[in-house]
């Protein structure tokens, strides 16, 4: 599977860039792509774990499992709202940024480390300024995880000025 090509982390403006799981600025992170898996109508993230994200030796850390769920969640989110507000990665309109209300991670089996990690969202609106995000995630073609995002819509004062 390849990788994601337009990711809504890509646009986010450069202040509110640097989440430890999804920030394209912050150098240390995980670097989370969320973007549209067109043919399912659902989001899509694509990982691959690093040695260093290993839990026990052939087995990936459940923190990162829990980020992916996180960020994917919230990215998820925004590129949902971009998409309903008429706009598309691009386009040159800044998409809204997403701030996790809660998280909610079911781990299902030890993860090996040896395979990608996709993750798949499926995006709910219970409030206009909140949405759940509903994801599951696969290391190749094994579910591993599976969980549940509610993300608000980031107040501004959260951005710097």
């Amino acid at each position: 599977m390849e990788q994601i090509g337009n990711a809504i982390q890509d646009i986010y403006p450069e202040d509110v860039a640097w989440c430890y799981g999804c920030g394209r600025l912050n150098e240390s992170g995980y670097h989370f792509r969320t973007g549209w898996d067109e043919e399912k109508e659902k989001t899509l993230t694509i990982y691959s774990p690093k040695p260093e994200h290993t839990a026990i030796p052939g087995f990936v850390y459940g923190g990162l499992i829990a980020s992916l769920i996180d960020c994917h969640g919230t990215g998820s989110a925004s590129l949902f709202l971009h998409r309903k507000n008429g706009h598309e990665i691009g386009d040159g309109i800044t998409p809204p940024r997403f701030v996790t209300g809660s998280l909610r991670v079911n781990f299902l089996k030890p993860t090996p480390n040896d395979f990608l990690l996709i993750a798949i969202g499926n995006v709910t609106e219970i409030h206009p300024k909140k949405f759940k995000v509903e994801t599951i995630v696969y290391a190749g073609n094994e579910q591993v995880a599976c969980g549940e995002v509610i993300a608000v819509v980031m107040p501004e004062t959260f951005a710097k000025k």
